[in-house]
């Protein structure tokens, strides 16, 4: 089964009837919105809504995660996890052709309405682990933003992190690339007082998940023993700031944020937080010490698939 929506086509086989994820009424809202505004309306909507679930999905700043990468409108892209469209409508515009896949059809249907006016945007709704198995295309991207911390939720093996690198992998032409963005489950922001990003808990990514709750961020020096277990080899860490979510820099290992540049730290906008110490003076310690690359809020990494 099949539906239109503008140009983007939406494609429920997969769909397993219902949605088995949700964020509730706000859903609906976000669709009705999607409805009824162009993209280039979105601002003023976000201003008048000040709710953090409008902003979060519809803020044209969740794009910057994947603005700067160096596409010429000739790459394929495959983007899973797509949700409603944050950054769809940027890979759009970059790219040749947008292969979306997502789990809810309601989050589909937003994405499909913000994006009705683009020619090169396909969404597949389902469990990209029904999808894949039909994927016969191989890309030039492949996306995971925001969406590498679930595997264990939805990926039934005994190490479902390493799985999906693989199967993600899997899906790339020689020289591909893989991207992830993923918080640092030791970010500075964690220790200053910001609860866990999914849990809502003080301290809990810290501590490392004592409590399963079937989502799992890690640390840079655990993300490279997974690519190593995948058998990935070549890849390149870069650090968002505030955090990948709402990216206003995109640091480099070549290129690390300068004494003082780190300035903008209480942006949370989701809950209330502590705040036990200023971040800025600990990011310039931490910068001097040259211990900034385990300390950022979030990571973004480009994982390259062997040339044959």
């Amino acid at each position: 089964m099949q539906e239109q929506v503008g140009n983007v086509c939406l494609d429920y086989t997969w769909y397993p009837g219902e949605d088995l994820y949700s964020d509730g009424s706000i859903e609906d809202r976000l669709l009705e919105i999607a409805e009824n505004n162009t993209e280039e309306q979105l601002n003023a909507v976000i201003d008048r809504e000040r709710d953090w679930a409008v902003l979060y999905h519809l803020s044209h700043i969740r794009e910057n995660i994947v603005d700067w990468l160096p596409m010429t409108k000739e790459e394929t892209v495959l983007e899973i996890g797509s949700g409603c469209g944050a950054v769809t409508g940027a890979l759009s515009r970059k790219a040749k052709q947008v292969t979306c896949v997502d789990l809810s059809k309601k989050r589909s249907l937003v994405n499909a309405n913000r994006h009705r006016e683009k020619e090169n945007i396909k969404i597949m709704v389902g469990n990209f682990q029904d999808i894949e198995k039909n994927l016969t295309e191989k890309y030039d991207y492949v996306t995971l933003i925001g969406v590498f911390e679930y595997a264990q939720g939805y990926i039934g093996t005994e190490h479902p992190y390493e799985e999906f690198l693989r199967q993600s992998m899997s899906h790339l032409k020689p020289g591909g690339k893989l991207v992830i963005a993923i918080e640092n489950r030791l970010g500075l922001k964690y220790w200053a007082g910001c609860s866990e990003d999914h849990t809502g808990k003080f301290f809990e990514g810290l501590e490392n998940y004592p409590n399963p709750a079937g989502v799992h961020t890690f640390s840079r020096p655990e993300l490279e023993k997974l690519f190593a277990k995948a058998e990935i080899r070549n890849y390149r860490f870069y650090y968002p700031y505030p955090d990948y979510k709402l990216p206003m820099t995109i640091y480099s290992d070549d290129y690390l944020p300068k004494k003082g540049e780190l300035n903008t730290n209480i942006w949370n906008f989701d809950r209330e937080r502590l705040v036990l110490f200023d971040e800025s003076r600990v990011f310039d310690s931490l910068l001097e010490s040259g211990l900034f690359p385990l300390y950022a809020n979030s990571y973004l990494v480009v994982l390259e698939r062997d040339k044959e």
